[in-house]
């Protein structure tokens, strides 16, 4: 497979690289080099972290049990890695490499793949478990936003690389912009992700977080949630933001005004009257590429009116 082939099929996950056909065994290291694509029995003690893990939660319950499966069945299904100077790095599998490391194995199945590069490899590992949903959704958020810095991709490269639509990754984009009290609260699912992008949308992070520590105390359900984000939203006489006037339009008219516009524009939107029929409409934008999509959805609706 030649470099260029390897480049194009990485979107596609580890599927793609992994030729199709009966599995081919190896008798191991003593026999000599493992051949590129097909199942080893490698040493464990040769196989490297992945230093591009976007897994950062692992389980110890879950592990436990992984590792009482391993000793009375074995590593049915192999790790993949890649060969490195000193031995092996893990691609994908590395919970099933600690947990036979737990069980005492001294030996480990594992596709063997030729990826060069680091860039390639940090590519290959976060769209194969982004693909195997094995993440809680700030690691997802994480991915994403790593795919972008250091992969240099943008976020429709993103999406069709880890078979998303756009909107689903900003979504999971504007998670990090969420105070960390309430990014943790997510990674240890006192929270869900329908409270999370209920409370993206509120003002500022003091809201946020009362509204975080309401769920938390109180179990609110996802629907009163975005019940109290609308309320939240309402614009109130305060130091940097205007006071709605008695125009004709009311507070709870410029909250469904809002929301519309937030769905339709997939971003947050804030209305704001001035009085004597004036006022402004705020539309935010979260990086460049989000910019483009919003420039261009404005120019789509221009063109049929």
């Amino acid at each position: 497979m030649t470099q260029q082939q390897k480049k194009s099929v990485l979107g596609r996950g580890l599927n793609a690289l992994i030729p199709k056909g009966p599995r081919i065994e190896s008798k191991g290291e003593e026999s000599g080099p493992v051949d590129l694509g097909k199942v080893a029995s490698i040493e464990i003690s040769k196989v490297r972290p992945n230093p591009f893990q976007p897994r950062t939660d692992f389980d110890e319950s879950a592990l436990d049990e992984l590792k009482r499966s391993i000793q009375e069945k074995g590593v049915i299904q192999p790790v993949t890695v890649r060969r490195v100077a000193d031995g092996y790095q893990i691609i994908a599998g590395e919970r099933r490499l600690r947990a036979a490391q737990m069980a005492r194995m001294k030996e480990i199945p594992a596709y063997v793949l030729d990826v060069p590069s680091d860039e390639d490899m940090l590519e290959l590992a976060l769209i194969e478990n982004i693909q195997r949903e094995h993440l809680n959704p700030m690691e997802v958020a994480t991915a994403y936003q790593r795919l972008l810095d250091e992969c240099h991709l943008t976020q429709e490269d993103v999406a069709q690389k880890v078979g998303k639509d756009r909107t689903t990754v900003t979504n999971f984009l504007r998670l990090l912009k969420l105070p960390a009290k309430i990014q943790d609260g997510l990674r240890k699912n006192k929270i869900s992700m329908g409270h999370a992008r209920a409370l993206v949308n509120l003002p500022n992070e003091k809201v946020q977080l009362r509204i975080f520590e309401k769920i938390v105390s109180e179990g609110l359900s996802v629907r009163k949630v975005e019940d109290l984000a609308r309320g939240a939203g309402t614009p109130k006489a305060s130091s940097g933001t205007r006071k709605v006037r008695d125009t004709g339009t009311t507070p709870a008219g410029i909250q469904s005004v809002e929301e519309q516009l937030r769905q339709t524009l997939g971003t947050k939107v804030m209305v704001r009257t001035k009085g004597g029929g004036r006022g402004e409409i705020i539309v935010e934008f979260y990086s460049l590429d989000e910019f483009d999509r919003l420039l261009e959805l404005f120019s789509s609706t221009a063109k049929y009116r």
